[in-house]
């Protein structure tokens, strides 16, 4: 697989990682085995997808645990990159940074990890209460203490600003006027102001934050931001939380515990409005023999050299499909062919 570096320590990963989650939290729990997520993992390793995206509250904890079971046995073939910051409890999530609990945490995902060192430690999310430059500062003793090499952030949570707009629905929404030319979205604004303050302590490697073909948002400030500066991108969800595949079927529901089952693009009524995009994408594929979700990687690892897509699976299978995507190159003629999209409903 082509490899792509993050940072200005030009750390070498695959082109397409593979994100964790799913196998342990937040999607289909039915679903999940744990034998089945161990294969998916030394597939993805199999076909080049180094780089292995998890975090301490995945679980919690347990995806950690399940992820060291593979760097046991395979610790120099893989990039690992978990976080910390956010402590889940029964019915709420919220942000811890103080430097104290941070070193711990760091602490116990080198245990579970059974690692001695982390390539890349993410903060999850910033603690309000707690300055972002002495977490920060924190983590940066990490890297001096040699337990982590390199340090990322992941964008804050855009749902707050999309709120903030006048609800959208399939009546409502204009679907003439492509994405570019709505007003600046603002959406990471306050991404790019921590990014700012945090530059100041410790150098960045990377951002991870949510781009694909229907959330493009961070292609107006925030991918540039990271391009002029050598930051690596970590592109999160660019499978648009698996519609982008083509498998999902419009009414088809999700269990309680799945996050689809509370988002705003999953009801019955975007999904189906949504078939476009995925109509497009299909279009595009069948021209390389490619499937719909090989299409949307292909876009995000065209937005730029320091891009690396992140889809999250449990399966063997699609870990293989979307490694294979690295093997796809678009044309300007499927770009465009993709740009003139109508842009994706949402209800917001």
């Amino acid at each position: 697989m082509e490899r792509r570096t993050i940072g200005a320590a030009a750390l070498e990963v695959g082109a397409i990682g593979l994100g964790c989650m799913p196998m342990s939290w937040g999607y289909t729990e039915s679903q999940r085995n744990k034998e089945g997520s161990l294969r998916a993992v030394h597939t993805a390793l199999d076909r080049g997808s180094s780089l292995l995206d998890t975090a301490d509250m995945y679980g919690p904890f347990t995806n950690e645990l399940l992820v060291g079971r593979v760097l046991k046995e395979r610790r120099a073939e893989a990039f690992v990159s978990t976080k910390c910051g956010l402590l889940v409890g029964e019915q709420h999530i919220v942000a811890n940074g103080r430097p104290g609990y941070v070193k711990r945490a760091c602490d116990a995902s080198l245990r579970r990890l059974q690692t001695d060192r982390i390539d890349l430690y993410q903060l999850h999310r910033a603690d309000p209460e707690v300055p972002i430059e002495e977490t920060w500062g924190a983590m940066a003793e990490l890297v001096a203490a040699g337990k982590v090499r390199s340090l990322g952030l992941c964008a804050v949570g855009a749902r707050a600003v999309r709120q903030a707009r006048p609800p959208l629905t399939a009546r409502t929404q204009r679907r003439t006027v492509p994405p570019a030319a709505h007003p600046r979205s603002r959406m990471h604004d306050g991404t790019l102001a921590q990014l700012e303050r945090i530059q100041q302590v410790f150098p960045v490697s990377s951002v991870q934050a949510e781009l694909s073909v229907w959330s493009p948002e961070a292609l107006e400030e925030l991918l540039p931001w990271c391009a002029s500066r050598g930051i690596g991108f970590l592109a999160a969800m660019p499978l648009g939380n698996g519609y982008l595949t083509g498998t999902l079927t419009p009414g088809q529901g999700f269990e309680p515990a799945d996050i689809r089952a509370r988002h705003p693009r999953f009801t019955a009524e975007m999904m189906a409005s949504n078939q476009p995009v995925v109509a497009g994408l299909r279009r595009v594929g069948d021209r390389h023999g490619a499937s719909p979700g090989q299409v949307a990687l292909a876009w995000v690892l065209a937005q730029g050299r320091h891009v690396v897509p992140v889809p999250g699976t449990k399966k063997d299978r699609w870990a293989a499909q979307n490694a294979a995507a690295a093997d796809l190159v678009l044309t300007r003629e499927d770009l465009a062919e993709i740009a003139a999209l109508p842009p994706a409903l949402q209800s917001w």
